[in-house]
């Protein structure tokens, strides 16, 4: 088999049955790419070629979202807590021992909880839009879910019904692109997301209930950040309707040295940037990972 050929795998976790892309030499260094929402590993599918004939480039989709399997909701509580305990079996079962990850979005919040309970385990930390602190929150698209956490209420819930429709899923992939990009999206990607938004909207909504606990959090996770000072790369959209750029600079508080770039585009930056961002990644990795 081609080493860099990407392969479509799963592994029990018990209740759950997690789906994931590899590709990469087993015996390289590991990369681990956490998706985000309303996505699964698919939105890493054109990075994933472009880091695997150097490293290891693992993909897994999380409970609610994508191929992965788990227990309908009311068996199985849909919460960050959760996603994280998945990810955090999942390295366990599949023997990653050491890696590099990237997070994204969602991906964000998972990623900082494993990083922050295992911070050996991590040898460098690559965010796309992914937010460890309240700077850069776009409190004017963020109103309605804060809202939810204040008051969980079943009008405030049903006003986040919005974030599910195939118009709030073209708006996350088009907002912040300019015009020229974007015959760069892909209809497919949008496709598949909402795919996974209209299998059970209530999973999706009490996520977004639940994404209070990672707010709360965020001062631990900066506590890490402070305290290993991992190498961080920070990539960002800068058209991001939810997660402004100050997002990205506010990594370089507790770690000085993080290196930040801004795209010209939105939330899915992998969408329109994508060969641009894997040589960013391609030669941070080489200078500072593993």
């Amino acid at each position: 088999m081609n080493a860099y050929a990407v392969t479509y795998r799963t592994v029990g976790l018990g209740e759950v049955e997690m789906f994931y892309r590899e590709a990469g030499d087993k015996a390289a260094p590991a990369v681990l790419l956490l998706h985000g929402f309303p996505t699964s590993s698919h939105m890493y599918r054109n990075l994933i070629p472009l880091l695997a004939d150097k490293y290891r480039v693992i993909a897994p989709d999380f409970p609610g979202f994508g191929s992965t399997k788990a227990p309908r909701r009311g068996a199985y509580a849909y919460t960050f807590g959760n996603l994280y305990k998945a990810v955090q079996s999942f390295v366990d079962t599949i023997n990653l021992e050491r890696f590099a990850m990237m997070v994204f979005d969602y991906g964000a919040p998972v990623g900082f909880r494993l990083a922050a309970a295992y911070p050996n385990r991590i040898s460098a930390i690559v965010t796309q839009n992914g937010n460890a602190y309240e700077a850069g929150l776009r409190e004017d698209t963020l109103a309605p879910m804060r809202a939810y956490w204040e008051h969980p209420t079943a009008a405030n819930r049903d006003a986040l019904r919005s974030f599910l429709t195939i118009k709030a899923t073209r708006f996350q992939y088009t907002h912040g692109v300019p015009e020229d990009k974007l015959e760069l999206v892909s209809p497919d990607a949008i496709a598949h997301d909402q795919a996974i938004l209209d299998r059970d909207p209530e999973v999706q909504l009490d996520l977004f209930g639940d994404y209070k606990s990672n707010v709360a959090l965020y001062p631990r996770w900066q506590e890490y950040l402070r305290a290993t000072r991992p190498p961080v790369l920070a990539v960002w959209g800068n058209g991001d309707p939810f997660f402004a750029p100050a997002g990205a600079h506010a990594f370089r508080k507790d770690v000085p040295d993080a290196e930040v770039h801004l795209f010209d585009t939105g939330h899915f930056a992998l969408e329109t940037d994508g060969p641009e961002i894997a040589a960013l990644i391609r030669d941070f990795l080489d200078r500072k990972g593993h």
